[in-house]
């Protein structure tokens, strides 16, 4: 489908149409610059009183059979795509590259996300990236780690897992340039957690901490989750953006749920479910079964749930051997692993290769309604990140539109009104 233009300018764009809370079968959405102006049915865009010429651009518009419109995705959790990767990269063309990858495939809104390194490259990686995100290209930095689990760093390199310091958030936030806007932090990790600690410190630095890569009990992760919510309820009753907890990637970087020693997942489901934590999936069809994906999404609504890509530099490229940060990664059939000489099969699960698009697409499949899929990759996220102006299509965000066919599958993509795929 090709974007209709009024002749004042006006860009109107017809199929169906997926907004926060509803598909429209028949639909329309009026972009006029850089913001959305009109979203609704054909006739309620008609009956709204539009100008003739918009009117006539609506009339004239003939999308293809299956054409569905989309918001712009929002992903809080990507190391890189097309060969490039946040955590190794040292110029802002690199940068590009690997963001350049998911915008082109639909993701309008990002974070790009660090991995575990010794001080002075995690240090160096966030003053880059922070220019990026000062031009608007990213929508800030993701550090996953240091404060981890040894048993459960997975993809995190071993040697350079340290306790919690709030001396470093605040080195690392000053690097960042206030454009720190998440940290992957284990609760059980000395330092982390209590007064004084790295998760306070990165609370009033206006990050939010993220539980993940942990071994944590189910009653030290309670803590952490009650002592950020009250945090960040406090900083928000202050003025700041209203921001919400996550949990990185959930059951992937932790032990598995037992009825006996049920640990840190049974506390996310937990906050999640009473509001106080929005919990991440990797819906890629690797990390995770579809039934779980399902499961969660049933359990908990679409409006406590992230859909994230975790993805690395193979994202969009082809199988062969990468980096993620200090740590050595193979990708076979898809499927990134940390490289292991002695295992064939490889490793540890060394991140994704897939495009948070794809991850709405396997979503579908396993049987999640559309509008929530999307929701979760979007209107979610944003919301997470205190962000009003994107991830949803609605009257006064930013243009951001992804049009794609009826197997979901990107045709055109407009960020703030300029196409971009």
């Amino acid at each position: 489908m090709t974007p209709t233009p009024s002749p004042s300018g006006t860009v109107v764009l017809r199929g169906r149409v997926v907004t926060p809370d509803a598909v429209v079968d028949d639909g329309v959405v009026v972009l006029d610059g850089d913001r959305i102006v009109l979203v609704g049915s054909v006739d309620d865009v008609v009956r709204a009183g539009v100008a003739p010429d918009v009117a006539a651009a609506v009339a004239e518009s003939a999308p293809t059979p299956g054409t569905t419109l989309l918001p712009g995705l929002v992903d809080l959790h990507n190391h890189g795509g097309r060969g490039a990767s946040f955590p190794d990269a040292t110029t802002p063309d690199e940068v590009r590259t690997a963001a350049g990858e998911h915008l082109r495939h639909g993701t309008t809104t990002m974070l790009a996300s660090l991995v575990t390194a010794d001080r002075r490259t995690m240090l160096e990686r966030a003053e880059l990236l922070a220019a990026l995100a000062e031009a608007g290209e990213l929508a800030g930095i993701h550090a996953e780690g240091p404060f981890l689990s040894y048993e459960r760093r997975g993809a995190q390199s071993p040697e350079h897992l340290v306790a919690g310091d709030a001396g470093f958030v605040r080195e690392l936030s000053a690097a960042a340039r206030g454009h720190l806007r998440t940290m992957t932090v284990a609760p059980e990790v000395p330092g982390v957690a209590g007064p004084g600690g790295a998760a306070e410190a990165l609370v009033a630095a206006g990050a939010i901490p993220s539980l993940g890569h942990t071994v944590g009990t189910t009653e030290e992760a309670e803590a952490l989750v009650a002592q950020v919510a009250a945090g960040l309820r406090e900083a928000a009753a202050g003025g700041a953006p209203a921001r919400e907890m996550t949990a990185t990637h959930l059951f992937n970087g932790m032990p598995p749920l037992h009825h006996r020693a049920p640990g840190p997942v049974a506390a996310c489901l937990a906050a999640a479910a009473r509001g106080d934590l929005v919990v991440e999936l990797v819906a890629d069809g690797v990390h995770l079964a579809p039934a779980t994906i399902r499961s969660v999404m049933a359990t908990l609504g679409a409006d406590r749930v992230a859909l994230v890509t975790d993805a690395m530099a193979a994202a969009g490229m082809p199988d062969g051997a990468y980096e993620l940060g200090p740590m050595s990664v193979t990708v076979r059939g898809g499927v990134a692993r940390l490289t292991d000489p002695g295992d064939p099969e490889g490793g540890s699960i060394a991140g994704g290769t897939a495009h948070l698009l794809d991850v709405v697409r396997t979503t579908v499949a396993a049987g999640v309604p559309l509008v929530d899929a999307v929701r979760a990759a979007s209107w979610v996220p944003a919301r997470v990140l205190g962000r009003r102006d994107v991830g949803g299509l609605v009257p006064g965000r930013r243009a951001d539109v992804v049009v794609t066919d009826a197997q979901l599958r990107p045709v055109r993509v407009l960020r703030a009104g300029v196409q971009v795929a």
